[in-house]
């Protein structure tokens, strides 16, 4: 199954990143950091009536293969921005999404909106990274995590002032979640081990989820429809990749999305 596959990778790499830069290195570099203000990722989130969009950037997936080939993350956020979107995520896994921790350097230099970093964060110097490379937002998958390191990676995250969104997506995962008080859920409607998608997946699970907590469906969003269809069910925020990318015309295709194009 490809998360396997993925975790496997994970865990070879970082041990080999490890023996070269070891925790006590990671944190002295996040020491040399000049302190700079954080992004609200959640605020940002809130700030629509309606629901909000967390735009993505990725150049390729396990499902999809290449995405975008013309890949310059920095001006497809500009137009991100400037369409509409409250926040933007930037997968950083290098083998599987052709990404790179560097993007969201380039991300927050280009765009004022929080910038949600996204990877398989199994190890919490994964998370000193993305906080040296400037992330106002982690995701952390409850499925690839025990209650006790999902516990303490959300502390780490709230530590250096990043909001952890976590990840669900069974009720095994979001009891999990719930159990250690995470206020941003992200429900994903794509299995990882089949890689099939389910906006179902949203519906079954957000009924669960108290009041108070950010709800946000991710994968396999790409019309208008299925974004009132969301909202029915009282989710917050939408995260939207493949469809934007794909669409031939980013600015239109988020004012779409989001009710706003011009008929």
């Amino acid at each position: 199954m490809i998360l396997d596959e993925i975790i496997a990778y994970k865990k070879a790499y970082l041990e080999e990143i490890k023996k070269n830069l070891p925790e006590s290195k990671f944190l002295k570099r996040l020491n040399t950091l000049i302190p700079t203000k954080k992004r609200n990722f959640k605020e940002a989130l809130k700030k629509d009536k309606g629901v909000s969009l967390i735009a993505e950037l990725k150049k390729a997936s396990p499902s999809g293969g290449i995405i975008i080939r013309d890949y310059y993350p920095e001006k497809i956020a500009g137009i991100y921005e400037k369409a509409g979107a409250s926040c933007i995520s930037v997968l950083t896994d290098e083998r599987f999404f052709k990404g790179n921790l560097s993007h969201l350097q380039l991300v927050k230099v280009e765009t004022n909106l929080p910038i949600l970093g996204k990877d398989f964060i199994i190890d919490k110097c994964q998370i000193f990274e993305s906080a040296f490379y400037g992330a106002d937002a982690l995701l952390l998958i409850a499925r690839i995590l025990n209650k006790k390191t999902l516990k303490e990676f959300i502390g780490i995250c709230r530590d250096y002032n990043i909001t952890p969104l976590v990840e669900v997506h069974s009720k095994e995962d979001l009891d999990k979640t719930l159990s250690v008080n995470a206020d941003v859920i992200g429900i994903n409607n794509r299995d990882l081990d089949t890689l099939k998608v389910d906006l179902e997946t949203t519906e079954r699970l957000v009924k669960y989820i108290p009041k108070g907590i950010l709800k946000i469906s991710e994968s396999g969003i790409s019309t208008r429809k299925d974004i009132e269809y969301l909202k029915s069910l009282g989710v917050d925020a939408v995260l939207i990749g493949e469809a934007l990318l794909k669409s031939g015309n980013i600015k239109e295709k988020i004012q779409e999305l989001l009710g706003k194009h011009k008929k």
